[in-house]
Order: structure tokens, then C-alpha cells, then sequence
């Protein structure tokens, strides 16, 4: 059912602002989801790369 109620949403956002908009917004979205995924991974690696450093030194 929650699908249901994304789609009319996503249809009223298309009639009320445009087609490009909507798209503009699900782009950045998704980019938002990606970046924080990144920032994450990048974190991870940061604290494994000291870890090598700590146990070489």
C-alpha cells in the first residue's frame, strides 16, 4: 500500500512542477544515497589504513 501512495505522489509532483523537476529530484536523491555510502566506505578505509600503519610501525 505505501507503494501505492509513492506513485500518487510521484504522479501529483509530475502535474504540479514538471517532469524535468522530478526527475532533478530522484537523481539527487539517489546521488545523496551514493555520497553517504561513499563517505562511509572511505571512513572505513581511512581507520584500516592506520591500523596497517600502526602495525608496521
Amino acid at each position: 500500500m505505501n507503494e501505492v501512495s509513492a506513485l500518487s505522489d510521484m504522479i501529483q509532483l509530475v502535474g504540479n512542477v514538471g517532469f524535468p523537476v522530478v526527475v532533478a529530484l530522484i537523481l539527487l536523491i539517489r546521488y545523496e544515497v551514493r555520497m553517504e555510502r561513499l563517505e562511509k566506505h572511505s571512513e572505513n578505509l581511512s581507520d584500516i589504513i592506520n591500523e596497517l600503519r600502526r602495525d608496521i610501525s
